[in-house]
């Protein structure tokens, strides 16, 4: 599937939720068996990635929802604007007027913003709740920040655990992506409600998922989470997104999703993999810029 033809499924989406939901809803069925494209930063983007999950589904629409809001606000301002300066200037209004106190006025501009805060709340204080809604979770998966790597933990597979490097740039192969893949990918069953457990092992993180709607900060001693589903196999692509140090920008999410049984597959190959690996821990270098110096450090 192409980027253009997720541009295009987002459009469809949008109009949807304006008109059409019979036309939205056999393209969404013919193209749901399609892998998604990579689901990262493009150059010149204008717009929130495509969403693949049900929680960004909502985002984008609240987001479009409060962009008519902001947009009807931001007329109505300039036309007021515009309207004081040809009403009120000094040549069409020598005499300037010492009146005070409107009362209409005044019980307008007050009561108008605060319907229009309630219609936000209206719209937002769920979303806020889903957001928070763990419960009746498929399985879950641990992600612990450090810099400047993740971990990640599956206690529902066997309890494995394994780190994810950002892959250097001397280093990369054909369809990875600089500054994007790691050389371990979290790896997620498609068409589940995973709850996700943050937290971080030295200083603030934050674990973001733009495409699937997630953002949550990691701290030290503190465990946070959060949940998504994933609509599409495919690679998904996430970075820390809280300022933790020199490596921050070197610090990506590489999520990949596929399908039950691919996962199954993968789950019976990296408990073997990765129990091997903890026999004998090895601390594993982390390259990264300071100075405008290369240093190497190891760190674990």
């Amino acid at each position: 599937m192409t980027m253009n033809s997720i541009k295009i499924l987002t459009a469809a989406a949008r109009a949807a939720r304006l008109g059409g939901f019979t036309a939205f809803a056999l393209l969404a069925s013919a193209l749901a068996t399609v892998p998604a494209a990579a689901q990262q930063p493009e150059p010149w983007q204008m717009d929130l990635q495509a969403p693949h999950s049900s929680l960004m589904a909502q985002l984008t629409a609240f987001h479009d929802f409060l962009l008519y809001i902001i947009f009807g606000i931001n007329i109505i301002v300039l036309g007021l604007l515009v309207f004081a300066v040809i009403r009120f200037n000094e040549k069409r209004h020598p005499t300037p007027s010492k009146r005070t106190h409107n009362t209409t006025l005044e019980v307008v501009w007050s009561v108008v913003p605060i319907f229009i805060l309630m219609v936000i709340g209206v719209f937002s204080l769920p979303l806020l709740f889903a957001s928070d809604d763990t419960v009746d979770a498929d399985m879950t998966v641990k992600v612990i920040g450090r810099q400047w790597y993740w971990s990640f933990e599956y206690p529902d597979q066997g309890d494995f655990t394994f780190d994810a490097f950002r892959v250097p740039d001397d280093q990369i192969k054909e369809g990875q992506l600089r500054l994007l893949s790691t050389d371990e990918n979290l790896v997620l069953p498609v068409g589940k409600k995973i709850r996700v457990l943050v937290t971080s092992s030295d200083v603030l993180h934050s674990f973001a998922m733009p495409a699937l709607g997630t953002k949550v900060d990691a701290v030290p001693g503190r465990t946070n989470e959060i949940w998504f589903n994933i609509d599409k196999p495919g690679m998904y692509y996430g970075q820390c997104s809280e300022l933790c140090g020199s490596g921050h920008a070197f610090m990506p999410v590489a999520l990949k999703a596929v399908t039950q049984a691919e996962f199954d597959a993968w789950v019976a190959k990296a408990r073997e993999k990765f129990a091997a690996a903890d026999e004998e821990p090895a601390p594993r270098p982390v390259r990264f810029a300071r100075n405008d110096a290369p240093v190497s450090a190891s760190v674990r």
